[in-house]
């Protein structure tokens, strides 16, 4: 799946790029490395990497009351730059976020808060995989999640054919309590990105 979604991706922006010759594409870091360690780079084409602070500019999010689950309002993208402790002060609220750039891993949306008792940011999300990848998966977490406490739940929706996913962010590699929403957005977008490449890696 991954492998396709680059390379649609880069042949789309092949065309917008027009007649030239030698092609210069901007494109984020994990699609850019993932081209290049699978060699999926036309001849005529460089890749210039992408200022990753726009990858959710075009993003819909709403903040929604957690027990109702209520949408209390709509953002703009300008959201994403107030820090991550913003849940720790609404304790009530949750985060929904979707983006068309989910669509290259296999997501429609990403929602975020803050658990109510540990004070631990929890991501929660659905993962467009097979069920028989339910080994490879979990080996990912296991490995890349490093927590003392269950650091992930894991549960495939036969009826949607997808893996229901909830993850503390805390335990990923590159956390840190000061970052922005954006911040927090971009790590796991990239821990996700390395989900799916390890698992389709496997198979």
């Amino acid at each position: 799946m991954l492998k396709n979604q680059v390379k649609q991706h880069l042949a789309e922006e092949m065309k917008k790029s027009g007649e030239q010759q030698l092609k210069t594409i901007e494109i984020y870091k994990e699609e850019k490395e993932y081209a290049e360690k699978y060699h999926l780079i036309p001849e005529n084409m460089i890749l210039v990497e992408k200022n990753s602070t726009s990858r959710f500019s075009n993003a819909y999010i709403e903040r929604c009351d957690k027990e109702s689950e209520e949408v209390l309002a709509e953002e703009t993208p300008a959201f994403l730059n107030q820090p991550i402790a913003y849940f720790k002060k609404h304790m009530n609220e949750f985060m929904y976020l979707e983006s068309s750039c989910l669509a290259m891993i296999g997501i429609d949306a990403i929602s975020l808060e803050t658990d109510n008792v540990f004070g631990i940011y929890d991501v929660m999300l659905g993962l467009k995989l097979q069920k028989k990848f339910e080994a490879p998966i979990k080996d990912y977490l296991e490995k890349e999640l490093h927590g003392d406490e269950a650091a992930y739940e894991l549960l495939f929706i036969q009826d949607d054919g997808l893996w229901d996913l909830n993850f503390t962010l805390n335990y990923a590699d590159g956390f840190k309590e000061d970052i922005s929403i954006g911040d927090a957005y971009r790590l796991i977008y990239r821990f996700l990105f390395k989900l799916v490449e390890s698992v389709e890696e496997g198979n």
